[in-house]
């Protein structure tokens, strides 16, 4: 009986960009049509949606996407979407074009939005789809694992030309308000030090008297993470230069984490989380979050998603700094 109420569902990608996202639009779209519902496509995100960037969508349109990192739909920030006017003119715009369920791929800011959507009576499911992994609901959000690995590689590079030089290099992760790719590559890549966003500060003095202790030992390079939430790696960097007389480097890989094809988990994970987003609308579901949770993809209402606070495991930090000594 629910699948009679939604006949168009739109979709969107809102927020950052994260490799993984096309696999989602594609899983969508492809099993919203398999259920005789037709696909609408909102591009530039909630800012699409407020210009009426709106398209229809067939399974020819999302044919050999799964493979491209980005998102087909694109993406933009929406300040108005903050604003009740902004929210009430989204509704209505859903409305005019008839579509009765929205699935949108984004973070905590773009769940946000559906919520807000959801209680002006437009059915909204959330999909995570954040390079960060920040959202406390859900073990795995599409991207993480595509751009943890981009980096740990761009940071093996490093780690060769570091030890060539017998450098100290300071490598800068993306990661404004949460330390998951840094801690992340911090142990994969046997990093001596790790800076998150989520401590309070550093010990620069610390940081001086372990290099100096490293270099007594033979160490031939020190490698620092540094999440982009700590930030300021270039003045670090001429710190340490300073202070122990090791040449030292900064290398931030800035945008690079979000490009290139997703990975097999981001791929899969992604077009599952999709296509459950349509199964759940067509069960009358709204106001929801697909997650991924102890092996299982779940759901969960926005409003108790967005309370749940998501801090860095203490035990894996704890880990991380055993393996570097």
């Amino acid at each position: 009986m629910a699948e009679r109420i939604i006949r168009t569902i739109g979709v969107l990608t809102s927020g950052g960009d994260a490799p993984g996202m096309n696999a989602a639009i594609r899983a969508v779209v492809r099993t919203a049509l398999g259920k005789g519902v037709k696909v609408r496509g909102i591009r530039k995100g909630y800012k699409g949606l407020l210009n009426e960037e709106i398209i229809d969508l067939d399974a020819g349109d999302v044919s050999d996407i799964i493979q491209r990192g980005g998102t087909i739909l694109q993406t933009a920030r929406c300040k108005e979407m903050i604003t009740e006017e902004g929210q009430q003119k989204a509704a209505a715009i859903c409305k005019k074009y008839g579509i009765d369920g929205l699935v949108v791929i984004g973070g905590d800011g773009s769940f946000r939005g559906a919520q807000k959507l959801a209680y002006l009576g437009v059915n909204t499911i959330g999909v995570p789809g954040t390079i960060d992994l920040d959202i406390d609901c859900t073990e795995y959000t599409i991207g993480f694992d595509t751009a943890v690995n981009t980096a740990m590689e761009a940071i093996d590079k490093v780690r060769d030309t570091s030890t060539s030089h017998s450098r100290c290099s300071i490598i800068e992760v993306m990661g404004r308000d949460a330390g998951y790719l840094a801690l992340w590559c911090g142990i994969a890549n046997g990093a001596e030090r790790i800076l998150l966003p989520e401590e309070e500060g550093y010990d620069i003095d610390d940081i001086i008297d372990d290099i100096k202790e490293s270099k007594k030992r033979g160490k031939k390079n020190y490698i620092i993470i540094n999440a982009e939430g700590v930030g300021d790696s270039v003045n670090l960097a001429k710190t340490i230069e300073e202070r122990t007389g090791m040449e030292t480097r900064a290398t931030i890989l800035g945008h690079m984490q979000r490009g290139g094809s997703p990975t097999c988990k981001d791929r899969v994970y992604a077009s599952i989380m999709g296509s459950m987003a349509v199964d759940l609308l067509l069960e009358g579901k709204t106001n929801r979050i697909v997650g991924y949770r102890h092996g299982e993809y779940v759901d969960f209402d926005i409003e108790e998603a967005l309370g749940m606070q998501k801090g860095i495991p203490a035990y894996q930090y704890e880990i991380s700094k055993k393996l570097s000594l």
